[in-house]
């Protein structure tokens, strides 16, 4: 082989997929066309809890054009798995209102959805609870949190400490349901095959992880389930896992003996594919005279489901931000007559940097300490719990950095002091960090005869840029010129590797990649120069090369600085700039990691200002279920978002040296704005969003 151009990874290259998407050549879910489909429509609940007394299908059936109404009369018996909400049509208990209880399917998608509308369910309702409030009878300590981690953790005496500490800041934050909006919704294609396989054309974030849920719900060898999702259209976590709407496709397709299309409309999502929790943050922050901590607690409150408990790790970054001799977290959940919630975007650490940040804020208000400083002061040497080494921290760099960027020198420290004719004008910085995990992957990589170089893992591009990025680092590993390279993903017949999520994603498919190109070259320079007449072929498993990793703490860390504007006479906050700055190991590509980190951040936005899921408390349902009262950030509330990586290097990660990014840039923007808006307006709002009426009901008079 040729001795290629180097400088391949790190370099801002355009997404190899590119024209496929903006030529309408790269397939969706939805849209791949077999002979003969027939359509499904979800039937929802009507109420949020109770039992159904029957269901009756007649009306639907009248229609020609219906094929088969599915519900618990006639449904086969799934597999029990863990995930109760894909036990579709197994009992006739309502669990949460928006729970699917039956499906028309249809020649068309007009005839199946005029066909469930039809379908008449006669439910016997019972008294529900659907609201997290503080002291919720129901709430209680679960075994394990989200990523495995322990619900508590006791270091010290707490109390003591904040009973003797020189400033005490004790504050309870909120933040409310938030549902994850990818661009495209859950969709589903169902083929049975003649030989009793099952095809999926899935929108997934993990088509093994897919393939081997639904195998085990309806009894079948995985070997005998194919996920296919080469192309995916965000998921913000609520693609992690299978949902109740590709079981339903499946089961419609086994009863119908058709392939069966399913497409979850925005108004479903709101129902049964996963949202945040709302939160409930106690904080209490003890410092001595020169602004140490002395003491840390940080108390959730959380909702769940009554089909599967879901616990966001909410407290966990508490656990190694700063350092404090006397720590304390601590995850108590109820089980409420609701949807379950799950992964969306930095689950966890969004909510819980949120309330942590803006409590740090609070705390350098109250000792007179610059918050860039305050934080310098209580950096911690090794992990403050763990007591082992960072492989790498640069919060400080990354604080300082920012800090020159932003003009932190110019800013005037008393809050409610700058204006611009009615504006009031504020400043706020906040940290950021998420985990550094990494899961075992496969992967094969081959050189063809004719010289063609082709890579294959089960791995998942949600949009994120996953196959450029593979393809730069397969690249780079063999040597070659990019172009020469072709990545296979999106299946679950290809080599096993773990879902797109937990910013994982680059380190565990990347390592597999890097080693199995290692191996190929290996090969092909044994063979030497002779013709090729079939492939020649390398594989990798990553597994034992992780469980020979260091115990080190592993974290990617951040800064993020906002501006705002506050309208006191409309309560209106406006994010005119914002800066992140981010020392996440080495970047891969240029282009795409900015992306991810201007597409966090503005995410974050839309969390600090907008995004909330309103609970009707009467008939257990969000009211504002479609993006017309759901808001996010447009075009017009991102104004200047600028996003800036520290060189960083880590030799204890994994052999590519990275660190992930896709959720780092949402986690610490919210409480940048928040801190920002106080000091604008002298005020603090511990709820988000920062809705208009929330800034008139604390901005005093005077002010106005």
């Amino acid at each position: 082989m040729k001795t290629a151009v180097r400088g391949i990874v790190g370099a801002p290259v355009d997404r190899i997929e590119g024209r496929e998407k903006v030529t309408g050549q790269a397939r969706y879910a939805f849209e791949h066309l077999p002979d003969d489909v027939a359509y499904a429509w979800a039937v929802l609940s009507p109420v949020a809890r109770g039992e159904i007394r029957a269901i009756d299908a007649s009306a639907a059936l009248a229609d020609p054009e219906v094929v088969a109404v599915i519900s618990v009369e006639n449904s086969p018996t799934l597999v029990r798995v863990d995930d109760g909400e894909l036990a579709l049509f197994q009992d006739r208990t309502i669990h949460y209102r928006g729970q699917i209880v039956a499906a028309a399917v249809a020649n068309s998608l007009e005839a199946a959805r005029e066909g469930a509308a039809r379908v008449r369910i006669d439910a016997d309702a019972q008294p529900h609870d659907v609201e997290l409030t503080p002291g919720h009878p129901k709430l209680y300590a679960p075994e394990v949190v989200n990523a495995g981690f322990p619900p508590d953790s006791v270091i010290g005496d707490v109390d003591a400490a904040l009973a003797r500490s020189e400033t005490v800041v004790d504050v309870t934050y909120r933040t409310p349901a938030e549902h994850n909006n990818p661009m495209e919704p859950h969709a589903t294609l169902a083929i049975w095959e003649p030989d009793g396989s099952l095809t999926l054309h899935d929108s997934n974030q993990g088509a093994v992880v897919a393939r081997d849920t639904i195998a085990q719900l309806l009894g079948l060898d995985p070997a005998r389930v194919r996920v296919l999702s080469p192309h995916v259209g965000g998921g913000f976590g609520s693609k992690a896992r299978p949902r109740p709407s590709a079981v339903l496709a499946a089961l419609a397709a086994q009863i119908t003996g058709r392939p069966v299309k399913l497409a979850v409309t925005r108004q479903q999502m709101f129902a049964f594919t996963g949202y945040r929790t709302p939160t409930l943050q106690r904080l209490r922050l003890g410092a001595d005279a020169d602004g140490r901590l002395t003491a840390i607690s940080q108390e959730v409150s959380e909702q769940t489901s009554t089909v599967r408990e879901f616990v966001e790790q909410t407290a966990t970054p508490a656990r190694v931000m700063y350092a404090a001799h006397n720590r304390r977290t601590t995850h108590r959940v109820a089980a409420l007559d609701v949807p379950t919630p799950s992964i969306m975007r930095a689950p966890g650490e969004a909510p819980g940097m949120y309330a942590l940040e803006s409590a740090i804020d609070e705390l350098a208000s109250a000792t007179g300490l610059d918050p860039i400083a305050l934080r310098a002061r209580n950096e911690p040497q090794l992990d403050p719990e763990r007591g082992v080494p960072f492989s790498s921290r640069n919060l400080l760099a990354c604080l300082r950095e920012g800090a020159a960027r932003f003009g932190w020198d110019r800013r005037e420290p008393a809050p409610g002091t700058r204006r611009d004719g009615r504006w009031l004008l504020g400043t706020g910085v906040a940290a950021s960090t998420y985990p550094v995990y990494r899961y075992p992957a496969q992967a094969t990589a081959r050189l063809r005869p004719d010289g063609g170089l082709v890579v294959s893992i089960a791995a998942a591009d949600i949009g994120t840029g996953a196959r450029t990025v593979l393809t730069q680092l397969a690249a780079d590993a063999l040597d070659v010129q990019i172009g020469r390279v072709t990545v296979e993903l999106g299946d679950s017949a290809l080599p096993r590797a773990f879902m797109a999520g937990a910013s994982m994603g680059t380190a565990s498919w990347g390592s597999a990649v890097v080693r199995a190109c290692e191996a190929l070259r290996a090969r092909i320079a044994e063979h030497g120069d002779a013709p090729l007449e079939a492939d020649l072929e390398a594989h990798a498993d990553t597994t034992e090369e992780i469980a020979r990793l260091e115990n080190l703490s592993r974290h990617a860390f951040g800064a993020q600085f906002a501006e705002v504007r506050v309208d006191p006479d409309t309560g209106e906050i406006r994010v005119p700039r914002m800066l992140g700055v981010f020392a996440a190991g080495r970047i891969i590509n240029a282009k795409t990691a900015r992306s991810q980190m201007v597409g966090g951040m503005t995410m974050g936005l839309s969390m600090a200002l907008m995004e909330e899921s309103v609970m009707d408390r009467e008939f257990g349902d969000y009211l504002n279920h479609d993006l017309a009262q759901y808001h996010v950030a447009a075009n017009a509330d991102v104004r200047d978002i600028e996003a800036i990586f520290l060189d960083e290097e880590d030799p204890h990660l994994n052999p590519i040296g990275s660190k992930g990014i896709g959720e780092l840039g949402i986690v610490g923007t919210a409480a940048a704005i928040g801190n920002a808006v106080y000091h604008a307006t002298g005020v603090r709002i511990r709820e988000l969003p920062l809705r208009l009426d929330r800034v008139l009901a604390v901005l005093p008079r005077a002010v106005r």
